[in-house]
């Protein structure tokens, strides 16, 4: 793939957390904050959830704040930025670590902010239940955010497409292949077989026929 043809999610993860992208927060976070919070995406070196892909989450972040809108901004923020801080392919416990490295942050750098570190590590660990969650589980704010994290599933072909060959990439050398192919296009029809991809109005409306699209030809193509 060509410089100029690749995802925006892959991109910039060169550049890392630009000013572009900080202007999005409604916060603003110590030097020392940002240089772990990007620290940690960068390792181990990720195809899909790096840094890229929180610029990306912090976009459909911006476009549901000036739609509908958030009720406590900079704990959804904060989500975005720390969901996929720790990240081991193959790992089930990724989320909950992500979470615990939220509060630590939070703590050391943002402890007179009026920041709910408990929601903030909330969010973060209901993201390894995607697909699990049902819309009426959770209220409308929280599916906002989940769907932000999946809106990669309604891209562009072209840009969905180098999502999944990411993850496949990510779990090349942690799971075998045979497995890891049968596991995903089970995820993926899963995800098809539901009555409502996205769980909020907002992305429903938006990204549902894209992804649906996607999704079909993801489990038809062999891998």
């Amino acid at each position: 793939m060509s410089d100029s043809a690749t995802p925006a999610f892959a991109s910039a993860a060169k550049d890392r957390l630009g000013e572009a992208s900080l202007e999005l927060l409604p916060l603003s976070l110590p030097a020392e904050q940002l240089a772990e919070l990007q620290a940690a995406y960068a390792a181990p070196p990720r195809a899909y959830h790096n840094i890229g892909h929180v610029v990306e989450v912090l976009r459909h972040y911006a476009d549901v704040a000036a739609g509908p809108g958030w009720e406590r901004p900079r704990e959804v923020a904060l989500a975005v930025l720390y969901h996929d801080a720790i990240y081991q392919a193959g790992r089930r416990d990724n989320e909950a670590r992500s979470a615990q490295l939220a509060r630590e942050h939070i703590a050391r750098w943002l402890p007179d902010a009026g920041i709910d570190a408990e929601f903030v590590a909330e969010l973060i660990e209901l993201t390894a239940r995607h697909g699990a969650i049902a819309r009426d589980d959770v209220g409308e704010q929280v599916r906002l955010f989940l769907d932000g994290d999946m809106a990669i599933l309604g891209a562009e072909p072209a840009v969905f497409d180098a999502y999944d060959r990411g993850i496949a990439s990510e779990y090349r050398g942690h799971v075998p292949g045979p497995l890891f192919r049968l596991n995903r296009r089970r995820f993926l029809k899963a995800l098809l077989k539901r009555e409502r991809i996205f769980l909020s109005d907002f992305f429903h409306q938006r990204y549902d026929a894209a992804a649906r699209n996607n999704l079909r030809r993801a489990v038809t193509t062999k891998r």
